[in-house]
């Protein structure tokens, strides 16, 4: 299982990157791990101890976080991000990793990688965790603003055949984002997809309200880029914002202090369950190969995860599973 990462990409790059893609190489020796980067900047950071499994791929480039996307990737073909997109696509790599400017990679992934035959776009899909400790797989989260009812379907298949062959389960159930969970509500897109998703061979539960996502009510939640993505920054801002006001609670008197020192296992597995840190990327469903969008803050501990869920894609050989589903459908 070969493995790019875009060393130079995310607001830590390439320190962090490095070091947590050192971190994983040594947890999963049955990973070999392509940095991809200035090696004048990685070399220094691995101070003469290149693990067996990691190799450096020098790439002079980098495309910046405000960078236009389509223009970056067209004229920084050799930017790491692109490189790390072309061993995908020449066979030297089986997957990769970016935590760098989010457009440039799904252009990479569109244009560089590849899109699957029978896809019309790729999606954006990341794990959010509920309240009892399962995921809920949401798509697209903000690689198309805009969709066609046809495509939040795919979406649907996309998302259904990842959590059957990477997570296990059997019989994904499919929710469609909505104001509501009347059949009728919503906009022309939602009601027109709920119709097809109805009649599709897919375990369609019906709408799903964004307040219920955490109650995990569906496996797979479908819906435009526009609305996934506000949704996931709202419940990642609310998260954080929960965890800094109970620690601002906790602080206002000794007797507030005990109460905190009691409580604080269970704080920090609350913390933990909603750290995006813990819970890897988000994939980009549709192309050629497993690509995965780290946080642009990400440090070496999103990024070791990150190869975790990459590693686990690759040994479930889920790219090629959707290739063959999606050919079927």
């Amino acid at each position: 299982m070969r493995i790019a990462i875009d060393a130079m990409g995310g607001d830590h790059a390439p320190n962090l990157i490095v070091k947590g893609a050192l971190d994983a190489a040594a947890q999963w020796p049955d990973i070999q791990l392509i940095l991809v980067g200035d090696s004048a900047a990685i070399e220094p950071l691995i101070q003469g101890n290149l693990p067996s499994n990691v190799k450096i791929e020098h790439a002079e480039e980098i495309i910046g976080p405000d960078e236009e996307p389509v223009k970056a990737v067209r004229r920084k073909k050799r930017s790491s991000m692109v490189v790390a997109g072309q061993l995908v696509r020449e066979g030297q790599a089986d997957a990769m990793i970016s935590a760098g400017n989010t457009g440039a990679l799904m252009t990479t992934g569109l244009l560089v990688v590849g899109r699957m035959e029978g896809i019309e776009r790729p999606a954006l899909a990341q794990l959010i965790p509920t309240k009892n400790g399962v995921n809920v797989m949401a798509l697209d989260l903000g690689a198309n603003m805009d969709a066609k009812p046809e495509q939040l379907v795919q979406y649907a298949q996309l998302g259904s055949i990842y959590r059957s062959k990477v997570d296990g389960l059997s019989n994904p159930r499919v929710g469609l984002l909505n104001v509501g969970t009347e059949e009728r509500k919503g906009n022309e897109l939602t009601k027109a997809a709920y119709d097809l998703l109805e009649a599709s061979s897919l375990n369609f539960i019906g709408n799903v309200e964004s307040r219920d996502v955490l109650d995990h009510n569906c496996d797979v939640l479908v819906c435009d880029g526009f609305a996934g993505n506000i949704m996931l920054k709202a419940i990642e801002g609310t998260a954080s914002s929960i965890m800094k006001t109970l620690k601002e609670a906790f602080n206002r008197s000794l007797l507030t202090k005990l109460a905190g020192a009691i409580m604080i296992s269970g704080l920090r597995s609350f913390r933990k369950t909603m750290d995006y840190k813990e819970h890897g990327g988000a994939l980009l469903l549709g192309v050629n190969g497993v690509v995965v969008k780290g946080h642009g803050s990400s440090d070496a501990v999103a990024i070791r995860n990150a190869i975790r869920q990459t590693r686990n894609a690759l040994i479930s050989n889920v790219t090629t599973s959707m290739a063959n589903e999606i050919s079927r459908k």
